[in-house]
């Protein structure tokens, strides 16, 4: 990973900030991991939804809930987001909510996924079960690069529920609002499978990139310090240079 390790070097020191950058590759027997700055702990912002969702997944593909099953939002569900029509007692299915707080990064819907699931100690024990083990999701709300690739390599692996948690998780995962980041540093037509999160002056996005040279492999950022547009750009930047490195293997 050394020619890697230099571009994201010369990306990281441009910027002035922290930033955390995480990578597995997913193909052959064992993934290959790499990382700079990957266990360094920052705001997690919406990419607590990214557990959230998979969790929400999981029960969905053992059968354990139904994806037109209900939940009803309450008061105590609020936090301004993308979605303003919430009134107590209004009630939308798990899908509706995985729309919204996936493509969306709606937080009340979040919110309210999160409380489907028995609230933040349920969330945080199922995302240390898929090695999430240096974060606390959605109260303190801190996560690392590594966390974070370590849930979504679990789940491209299939041991989040496999094909069915995929089937149903994915497409709130593509084609979302907050394309500026990992997305914008691969070839147009790439499938990429993300979340992101952002609180000012965080900027973070945590991807499954399927079609590279070599495979299929995930990639986290996460900044702290640099915020807006600019993150935006760093980020697609990195991206671009996970790409091109790929492309050599």
């Amino acid at each position: 990973f050394a020619p890697l390790a230099g571009a994201v070097s010369a990306i990281v020191s441009a910027s002035g900030a922290p930033i955390g950058v995480s990578l597995i590759e997913l193909g052959g027997t064992e993934p290959a991991v790499w990382s700079a700055g990957g266990s360094v702990a920052m705001d997690a912002a919406s990419t607590y939804k990214l557990p959230a969702l998979m969790a929400e997944a999981q029960r969905i593909a053992d059968g354990s809930v139904i994806p037109a099953g209900t939940v009803c939002y309450q008061d105590s569900d609020w936090e301004d987001g993308w979605f303003q029509e919430y009134t107590a007692g209004d009630c939308y299915s798990r899908g509706e909510l995985a729309e919204r707080a996936g493509r969306f990064s709606d937080n009340t819907a979040g919110h309210m996924l999160v409380r489907d699931l028995g609230g933040a100690s349920a969330l945080n024990a199922y995302a240390a079960g898929l090695g999430a083990t240096d974060s606390s999701f959605f109260e303190l709300n801190q996560t690392t690069s590594d966390d974070l690739a370590r849930l979504l390599a679990a789940e491209a692996s299939g041991r989040a529920g496999g094909p069915k948690a995929q089937l149903w998780l994915y497409p709130y995962l593509t084609q979302s609002r907050f394309e500026s980041g990992i997305p914008a540093g691969v070839p147009a037509g790439t499938l990429v499978i993300h979340k992101t999160g952002e609180l000012d002056p965080e900027v973070n996005d945590a991807a499954i990139v399927s079609g590279g040279h070599s495979g299929a492999y995930v990639l986290v950022v996460m900044t702290n310090g640099v915020g807006g547009d600019t993150a935006w750009a760093v980020i697609a930047q990195l991206s671009a240079a996970v790409w091109a490195y790929e492309a050599t293997r």
